[in-house]
């Protein structure tokens, strides 16, 4: 088939899709084109630590590796009120909006199907009031950047892609804003 023919095509098609009604093209897109599910992450840092810094990370079930303070978004939820949401029922954290600084990605989109929308946020760790909830996170610590846990493939690669943990590229500089 030859570019002209090709081009036609394309015209009819898009043509007959524009004459359908609205709702029938949203089923029609919707079957198409690939879903996304939507979460956000929290890089919870210790204000006060030295360099090269400290992260909050939290434990849940089953317990055998440590995570970031995240989750998925709501319907119709923004994702920096997603953030501040989950940040607060896994940890205590009750931050605003302000206190949230978009990370550099802001959007990370992993291959197999879901977006993280990564935020930073600095709190002094000697007064921060955290706290486990003992179900849906079974601990809460303080930990060196140089000096990270087992942490869960998702968390380690999340972390690599800014620089942090056994993932990062060698000689990575981490992407963390300047403290506020």
């Amino acid at each position: 088939m030859n570019l002209r023919h090709s081009t036609a095509l394309r015209a009819i098609a898009y043509g007959t899709f524009y004459r359908l009604p609205l709702v029938l093209r949203r089923r029609i897109v919707r079957a198409v084109v690939p879903k996304y599910v939507v979460g956000s992450v929290v890089f919870v840092h210790d204000s006060e630590a030295p360099a090269p810094g400290r992260l909050l990370l939290l434990r849940q079930p089953p317990g055998v590796s440590w995570t970031l303070p995240a989750g998925l978004l709501q319907r119709r939820e923004a994702p920096i009120d997603g953030a501040l949401r989950e940040l607060h029922e896994e940890t205590g954290l009750k931050l605003t909006r302000e206190d949230l600084v978009p990370a550099t990605p802001n959007a990370i989109v992993h291959a197999k199907g879901w977006v993280d929308m990564c935020y930073h946020a600095f709190v002094p760790a000697s007064t921060a009031p955290v706290h486990a909830d003992g179900a849906e996170v079974l601990e809460l610590r303080w930990y060196a950047l140089d000096d990270l846990p087992k942490l869960s493939p998702a968390t380690g690669r999340l972390l690599g892609m800014f620089g942090i943990g056994p993932a990062a590229a060698p000689g990575a500089v981490p992407a963390i804003p300047t403290r506020r």
